[in-house]
């Protein structure tokens, strides 16, 4: 396996909430983030999703939170896929500290919605292998 993609993301601080941490709903913006930065790297992009009448959809997202962020802290957002045959793939994503301390795990589910049927594709791997122009981003 490769090395997981990754990007450099500083605090910034009306991101912190009343304890002076980074607020619980951040992470989330963080994780989608890289998520599409990887997306933008593989060369899969926004227009070329819309103009096969599909998108990625979250269906499962957990974090786990390990130590707090402040402002001013900068962080890199990891993101690897992993594949399986269904509709569905699985997004590993760790947020760690320049210093590396880990602060959070965000384990996520996500599939293709085709958006004429509303239903996922039968097969999300292809989809991103035929559409990235490098596709080892995504781990295919």
């Amino acid at each position: 396996m490769s090395e997981p993609f990754s990007v450099r993301v500083t605090v910034r601080g009306y991101e912190t909430d009343v304890q002076g941490h980074l607020n619980q709903a951040v992470y989330l913006n963080y994780a989608e983030h890289a998520r599409w930065a990887l997306l933008h790297e593989a060369g899969v992009t926004q227009s070329a999703l819309a103009a096969r009448g599909v998108g990625p959809v979250a269906l499962e997202t957990t974090i786990r939170y390990k130590r707090e962020l402040l402002a001013g802290d900068e962080v890199d957002v990891s993101c690897v896929f992993s594949w399986s045959t269904g509709k569905t793939f699985r997004i590993e994503q760790v947020i760690t500290r320049a210093d590396g301390t880990v602060s959070a795990e965000i384990t996520a589910v996500g599939g293709v919605l085709d958006l004429k049927l509303r239903k996922l594709v039968p097969s999300p791997q292809d989809l991103f292998r035929e559409l990235a122009k490098d596709p080892d981003l995504f781990g295919l």
